[in-house]
């Protein structure tokens, strides 16, 4: 691990030893302390990070129960070898359709309304392409995510922009445009691309 970024992963796991600590503890002094330790997470993240106080606490210091990595679900589709990118109103840059996993709702679920949401396609899954961890694959980010590539195809629908992107837009493989990299990088795509060319493949974990 590069050493500058030791400090974003010791952050990291002190604010999950102290989210698990709240959940299972009854002892009052136990809970105190496990409210020292997030307290000091948040205060590592702050004076490493331009991320504002209130966001690190929603984002990384909000949850509560067991801490486990979040879940990001992409729907992949890719037209006439062109895929489908959404331009992102936060950064203004492109990614695949897609978003924090919801409650209630399956994978295949998401990410077909992500693509509705996002693109103004209906979408049908096809299969799950790959399941990637951020913290191996993308920028360093405050909280640890799993990514879930999922295969769809078009069913109706037209472009339309939705209500946090502001582009809808297909690229082809040499010609994609500035990515939003937290949300996924050229070498995904470009996998995604590689695995759809070479349906024999195995769904990537890593």
């Amino acid at each position: 691990m590069d050493a500058p970024l030791k400090w974003l992963n010791w952050a990291k796991q002190i604010q999950g030893i102290a989210q698990t600590g709240l959940a299972y503890t009854k002892d009052v002094y136990d809970k105190e302390r496990y409210e020292q330790l997030r307290a000091l997470s948040l205060e590592i993240m702050e004076q490493y990070t331009d991320v504002e106080s209130s966001k690190l606490v929603e984002l990384f210091a909000g949850e509560s129960g067991y801490a486990t990595p979040k879940v990001d679900i992409r729907g992949v589709v890719i037209q006439d070898g062109r895929v489908l990118l959404v331009r992102e109103k936060g950064d203004g840059e492109w990614s695949l359709p897609g978003g924090w996993a919801d409650l209630l709702l399956s994978p295949s679920e998401i990410a077909v309304k992500e693509i509705r949401e996002e693109s103004g396609f209906e979408a049908k899954v096809l299969r799950l392409l790959a399941v990637m961890d951020n913290q191996k694959h993308n920028p360093p980010a405050p909280y640890h995510v799993y990514k879930m590539f999922i295969h769809c195809e078009i069913t109706g629908g037209r472009a339309q922009e939705g209500v946090e992107t502001s582009g809808v837009r297909f690229f082809g493989e040499n010609e994609l445009p500035q990515l939003s990299r937290s949300r996924n990088t050229e070498e995904q795509v470009k996998l995604m691309f590689d695995l759809l060319k070479n349906p024999e493949r195995v769904p990537v974990i890593d």
